[in-house]
């Protein structure tokens, strides 16, 4: 097997050890106390608290969290999925953090693309990869929103293949001399190009979020990393087995929603895409996940009502130097 693009390899050491990273937004609206007060207030569900964001994820870069996550939610839903993600367009807010961040891998989970102009995507993610430094890892999807595909003209029923023809034209638009798209009727010849190419001659890392209406077959031979969310143990198991069989050793990912209790005790319970759950249970989680084959876990901390600056901090000094490196000082 080839060597892993460096971004990749951060996220999937190979020595094996599992890393963590985390889902922004870094806010707690979801927790039960912070609901209230937002309610109280008549602030909307689901829509993030920004102020200090900038300094949270400089204060997750310095603490050594491997990756930072975006999600692409194009419109905000309050009836029929109240999350309005991070806010942000996904690209522009992935710029800033190139910006002013150093070392945590910037990740996407994904980018809609068939709501997209594939090379646009291409563009914007090989923009974001010489900014950062080859940092960009692009995490695909097909979406799961229908009411989002008329405002964009675009055939939901149809997402699948317009998802293959996305991914075929981004990694056309990486690749060094002028694009070539057969399908598309455009060849070399004309010497079209779409700059900036990506920092490492491989071009950038895509994960596959899900399914995305496709085969396993195609989503192993297509992608460099699968992206599911959580799963209980037995069919985790079953699930990278499978993954293992098509895929070699491209990494397993995985984002889980972790309600982070104060006492360190505190036995695990799942909830809806994760965990609640004190430290020595989640260690013991996590610990099991990486024998099973899992390379990352990124943890959205929405639910929790505790300051995230605290929530960073114990991961930090009491999760990460179980699995990687030990954390670096915060300043």
């Amino acid at each position: 097997m080839a060597p892993l693009h460096p971004a990749l390899a951060r996220l999937a050491p190979a020595d094996g050890r599992l890393t963590i990273g985390l889902e922004l937004p870094l806010d707690n609206d979801w927790g039960p106390a912070r609901r209230h007060t937002d309610h109280e207030a008549h602030r909307p569900f689901g829509v993030p608290d920004l102020t200090g964001h900038t300094r949270l994820a400089q204060l997750a870069d310095r603490l050594g969290f491997a990756a930072l996550w975006l999600r692409d939610v194009p419109l905000y839903d309050p009836v029929r999925f109240g999350d309005a993600g991070t806010v942000f367009e996904t690209f522009t807010h992935l710029g800033h953090l190139a910006a002013t961040t150093e070392q945590a891998v910037l990740a996407t989970g994904a980018i809609v693309l068939p709501l997209r102009e594939p090379l646009l995507v291409a563009k914007a993610a090989a923009t974001v990869d010489a900014l950062s430094g080859g940092r960009m890892l692009l995490g695909l999807a097909s979406g799961d929103r229908p009411v989002e595909y008329p405002l964009f003209a675009r055939d939901f029923a149809a997402r699948g293949a317009a998802f293959r023809e996305g991914v075929e034209k981004v990694r056309a638009a990486w690749r060094s001399g002028p694009l070539e798209l057969p399908a598309a009727g455009l060849d070399g010849e004309r010497h079209l190009e779409v700059l900036p190419k990506p920092a490492h001659p491989a071009g950038i890392p895509i994960a596959v979020a899900g399914g995305a209406q496709q085969t396993p077959e195609w989503i192993a031979a297509h992608a460099d990393a699968s992206l599911n969310y959580p799963r209980d143990l037995g069919a985790l198991r079953l699930r990278i087995r499978q993954w293992r069989e098509l895929a070699g050793d491209k990494p397993y990912l995985t984002p889980m929603v972790l309600t982070l209790q104060d006492d360190p005790g505190a036995p695990a319970h799942p909830i809806r895409l994760g965990l609640s759950t004190g430290r020595k249970a989640l260690i013991d989680r996590l610990e099991a996940m990486a024998a099973l084959g899992v390379a990352h876990v990124s943890f959205n901390l929405r639910p929790n009502d505790r300051p995230v600056d605290e929530l960073l901090h114990e991961l930090a000094e009491e999760v990460l130097p179980h699995f990687a490196a030990a954390p670096r000082d915060a300043g």
